[in-house]
């Protein structure tokens, strides 16, 4: 199957959006499938498609004003000529919003079917950084994905989402782990010496330091006693994440093993983002045999089983997100059977799993188009 993968974001970019694209390039290579990236191109200096397993094509970009680790791609001939030389059967647009919707177009003039995954709550990525009202926002979403043969969605929070912003013929499509990278057996008294020399239970968060993720929530588990939080991840709230998290230890941006070793280093793992479609994070930390607290929102709600792999609090309550750790940390008992039972929920999630499904969800589409054109 000869695959277009539309992406707002690709490697040498950091995020869930770019290692999703990635990942799914990974697999449908493993597969005998063919497929061609179309991502924006980075900044100047990037070593950009080093881990690409297939051909990239880069279309100019610039980047987003107030967070320029993000590109945004600028009007290029160039995605349509791609899926014309690469005689493209299906295309797979990741997160669409501005590349994506001119690769919808595109595929569109062409007559390629084509599948929207949903990955980011773009109304409030909208809001947040593009001045732009998230109403406005949907309306282009629902656009995108309405002309989609099928949209693909993270977790079912995202998937009511969806369906109640009128987008049609949604499915459910989660994503994978990477089990072997990630794994108890990686935790390293070491690191765990570098990051708590005194001995103290360590709290950690990993991800991109933004507005939407609202990581001065852990402030209250800052001052908690024998507590050190932890926080892995780079972005443009760094300097209010520092001066919000007085005594934290933050470590900007890690990744691939020397990530694996301090995620299964950490005695707890907290994401704070109530707006998460997803929210890999929490999955890597299960993997990893690290127990969880997360907000009841969104994609953690189909991921933590409160009392069994961890805690769900309230959105935005700083003083639920204290509590919990507080219970956490006087409980090494529960804490070990969460992580365990954590692993145990993530083993049979591999990426190799997912990309199983998706090539499903590839071949539904091009039969629905076929019947049609019959």
């Amino acid at each position: 199957m000869r695959v277009v993968i539309v992406t707002e974001s690709f490697p040498p970019d950091v995020n869930g959006v770019a290692h999703c694209a990635l990942q799914t390039a990974r697999q449908l290579v493993a597969r005998g499938h063919d497929p061609l990236v179309i991502a924006p191109a980075p900044a100047a200096g990037a070593d950009a498609d080093e881990s690409a397993p297939c051909p990239v094509v880069r279309v100019p970009s610039l980047p987003l004003p107030g967070y320029p680790q993000v590109r945004v791609a600028l009007p290029s001939r160039r995605l349509s000529a791609a899926l014309s030389a690469h005689r493209a059967e299906l295309v797979h647009l990741a997160s669409p919003f501005v590349l994506g919707a001119r690769g919808m177009a595109a595929a569109a003039r062409q007559g390629i079917p084509a599948v929207a995954v949903y990955q980011t709550d773009l109304g409030g990525y909208a809001r947040t950084y593009m001045g732009m009202g998230e109403s406005t926002a949907w309306r282009r979403i629902r656009a995108v994905h309405t002309a989609a043969d099928r949209t693909l969605a993270p977790s079912s929070a995202a998937l009511s989402d969806l369906v109640a912003h009128g987008v049609p013929r949604v499915r459910l499509w989660p994503r994978g782990v990477d089990t072997t990278r990630f794994r108890p057996s990686l935790r390293d008294d070491a690191i765990r010496r570098e990051l708590a020399p005194d001995g103290e239970l360590i709290v950690g968060y990993v991800g991109r330091l933004a507005p939407e993720k609202q990581v001065e929530l852990l402030a209250g588990a800052c001052g908690l006693e024998g507590v050190r939080v932890v926080v892995v991840g780079d972005g443009p709230s760094e300097d209010s994440v520092r001066a919000a998290l007085p005594g934290a230890l933050l470590l900007g941006r890690r990744t691939g093993d020397e990530l694996a070793r301090i995620f299964a280093s950490l005695d707890l793992f907290v994401h704070t983002g109530p707006y998460e479609t997803f929210c890999q994070t929490v999955q890597e930390a299960m993997a990893s045999g690290v127990p969880v607290v997360a907000p009841a929102a969104g994609g953690p709600l189909d991921l933590v089983v409160p009392g069994r792999t961890g805690v769900l609090v309230p959105p935005r309550d700083v003083l639920a997100v204290r509590d919990a750790v507080w219970a956490l940390a006087a409980d090494p008992g529960l804490r070990a059977a969460y992580g365990a039972a954590g692993r145990a929920a993530v083993e049979g999630r591999t990426w190799g799993a997912v990309g199983e499904q998706l090539v499903g969800h590839y071949a539904e589409v091009l039969a629905t188009r076929t019947a049609v054109a019959a």
